[in-house]
């Protein structure tokens, strides 16, 4: 059955990102505070803890990306059985990790690390497998910045849940609530839109180069031999992608240090522990709600472009946050929804934007787990870096939880506000250089332009010259190719 774009279509793909958003959250959000402050476990220990456990979960990525592909090799089938089992771990892993059996500091780090080893492993082969079959739906950047939205639109709804129900009916309650959302998750995606599955192949060396000899930019590749078979390496041979991954890191960073720190900010440096629901909800809320905006706008400026306004709206907003104090509630609550406006591009487009890397370097059906593999390897060293970086860094700036020293106060903030906009400015820097500059990014571009023509009726379209653009049926979607 093929993407047909309905709301039917989007919830029975998108569903398993709610529970996948649920559990992140705590893993990557809740988990160094309510160690640090109900354990008493020490920063500088957890950090170093987060950080070995991430870096190794991280490094197993573009294995499963790898198993992955095999498995929508062999049938769909197996790609759902797989899921099933990865979810049925991570409900148990979850359900550990926040009710450990054991007592004291070490066993209380052993049993972390391991809890979350566990825990993480399986939300990897979750993702990696929910984000290739959405690449392998295929289609035009408008169809795949849309299907991506579908999925992170509904992931941040699990968010939302996930930041108030904690606190409204506790742990215990959460993990029930998480295990039948990941339970109806995996049975949406059994009624989803399929990918057709291809048999594996023997890989060609041509097939390992984004494009060949001649052919032209946006073009679509000529058909291998044979096509690539499963290959964990092959993401790394494409330029294009190894461009967009270097971006991804930056950008992924300077996420990923403020979502740490969030509630050391919070309660710290804004002393408002008690609008911590409030703020996750207006910053998550607007996300969502922001993600037909993101798509309208790849319609009209492109995928890159797009992504490039939503890092410089990042920016304005944690500038503007560091200027914050103690009670500036509202001002905060402002900052929350612009930076979640600016979430939403960071969440639908630099997926939409990979989908394309793979349709073009002729890879589409074959290695989408292999490049979502090192996709997810990205997102997860991002984490790791910033947790293994930024909490040891506030430690020996003299930073402990619940600090109401000037100093230790100054560095949180430098921490969460200005070392993310630095970051974001070298992000949006790359991409402008790197991508949108450059015949990738120009190609993904006319693409998005070449899309949103096709889909207005014949009447409403302009003309377009043929000596300046050619319209043409490139694989799954229409895109638009300069003549040369």
């Amino acid at each position: 059955m093929p993407w047909r774009g309905g709301w039917a279509d989007g919830l029975r793909y998108g569903g398993l990102g709610l529970p996948l958003a649920f559990v992140a959250l705590p893993l990557y959000v809740i988990l160094p505070n309510h160690y640090a402050t109900a354990f008493g476990i020490p920063l500088a220990a957890l950090g170093a803890l987060l950080l070995g456990v991430r870096l190794f979960d991280a490094v197993t990525d573009p294995l499963i990306g790898w198993l992955a592909d095999r498995w929508f090799g062999h049938s769909v089938a197996r790609v759902l059985a797989a899921a099933a089992v990865a979810a049925v771990v991570l409900a148990l892993g979850f359900r550990a990790l926040f009710f450990p059996a054991v007592d004291g500091v070490t066993a209380l780090l052993w049993w972390c690390g391991v809890a979350l080893l566990v825990s993480t492993l399986a939300y990897s082969v979750l993702a990696v497998l929910h984000q290739a079959w959405g690449a392998r739906l295929g289609g035009g950047a408008t169809q795949r910045a849309r299907i991506v939205a579908w999925r992170e639109a509904l992931a941040l709804v699990g968010v939302l849940v996930a930041s108030v129900l904690p606190s409204l009916a506790g742990l215990g309650v959460s993990t029930a609530v998480f295990a039948l959302l990941l339970a109806a998750g995996v049975a949406l995606l059994a009624f989803a839109p399929r990918p057709q599955p291809q048999p594996a192949a023997p890989t060609p060396a041509s097939v390992l180069q984004p494009a060949r000899a001649g052919q032209t930019r946006g073009s679509s590749p000529a058909a291998p031999d044979a096509a690539p078979s499963p290959n964990w390496q092959l993401p790394l041979a494409t330029p294009a992608f190894r461009r967009l991954l270097a971006i991804y890191l930056v950008n992924g960073i300077a996420g990923a240090i403020p979502a740490t720190l969030l509630l050391f900010f919070v309660r710290d440096r804004l002393q408002a522990p008690a609008f911590e629901p409030l703020f996750l909800a207006g910053y998550f809320a607007a996300a969502a709600l922001s993600m037909p905006l993101w798509v309208r706008a790849v319609a009209r400026i492109g995928l890159a472009r797009a992504w490039l306004a939503g890092m410089l709206l990042a920016i304005a907003a944690f500038v503007w946050a560091a200027r914050l104090g103690a009670g500036d509630v509202a001002a905060f609550f402002a900052v929350c929804v612009a930076s979640g406006i600016a979430l939403g591009a960071d969440l639908a487009l630099p997926g939409a934007l990979l989908a394309g890397v793979i349709r073009r370097a002729g890879h589409g059906g074959r290695a989408e787990g292999a490049y979502f593999g090192w996709w997810s390897f990205a997102t997860k060293l991002n984490l790791a870096l910033a947790a293994g970086l930024a909490l040891p860094l506030l430690a020996a700036f003299g930073y402990t939880p619940g600090s109401t020293d000037p100093g230790a106060l100054r560095a949180l903030t430098i921490a969460y506000c200005l070392l993310p906009c630095a970051l974001k400015l070298a992000a949006a820097a790359l991409l402008w250089r790197r991508w949108i500059a450059h015949a990738d990014g120009r190609a993904e571009d006319d693409e998005a332009r070449a899309d949103a023509i096709a889909r207005q009726p014949d009447a409403e379209r302009p003309a377009q010259p043929p000596a300046l653009f050619e319209i043409t049926d490139a694989g799954s979607g229409a895109a638009a190719e300069p003549t040369r």
